[in-house]
């Protein structure tokens, strides 16, 4: 069987990626964001992942995200919408350059997101990642998890609905913790 997702072991390099990629974007449109936040499987450490940083960009006024998606533009970025979730707009990149900077930069691939501060999806990715990282038993599990879907599963679309209950367990967890 073909295999669809990669999992490789966590590296320490993703957060330095993060932080480059985080101070890129802060130049351009950081007058605007409340902060920029390394969430998904690449922001826990110790937990295999794909190899690829999610960022969300967290405005400081909704009103504000016309301005925030036409400085994106220029860095290279791309608005796709919210594909289908509320409170997250998803930008894609132009080319493995982006974000546009000094020289010639190849960035390592990354998703980008823009929440307003009250958006039930930031709140979610913020949620679990918190929750995973002061729980390292649960970090070994999800691992498991995603190890066996990378093997087995016939799509990205069937890695990712394998772990929804995983997650919405973890989800739930982090809500009554809190």
């Amino acid at each position: 069987m073909k295999q669809v997702v990669t999992i490789e072991p966590y590296k320490e390099e993703w957060r330095q990626i993060f932080l480059r990629l985080s101070k890129t974007i802060q130049q351009e449109v950081g007058d605007y964001l409340e902060a920029v936040e390394h969430v998904g499987s690449t922001s826990i450490v110790g937990l295999s992942a794909k190899p690829i940083i999610d960022l969300d960009l967290i405005l400081k006024e909704e009103a504000q995200f016309p301005l925030v998606a036409e400085r994106l533009t220029k860095l290279g970025y791309i608005h796709e919408g919210n594909k289908g979730i509320e409170g997250r707009e998803a930008f894609a990149r132009e080319n493995q350059f982006v974000p546009f900077s000094q020289g010639s930069t190849v960035w390592m691939t990354h998703h980008l997101y823009v929440c307003p501060k009250n958006s039930p999806a930031l709140s979610e990715h913020l949620a679990f990642r918190d929750y995973l990282r002061k729980h390292p038993e649960e970090v070994k599990i999800y691992e498991q998890i995603k190890r066996e879907l990378a093997k087995t599963a016939g799509s990205r679309e069937e890695y990712t609905d394998g772990k929804t209950e995983f997650v919405q367990g973890i989800l739930r967890k982090a809500w009554h913790s809190s």
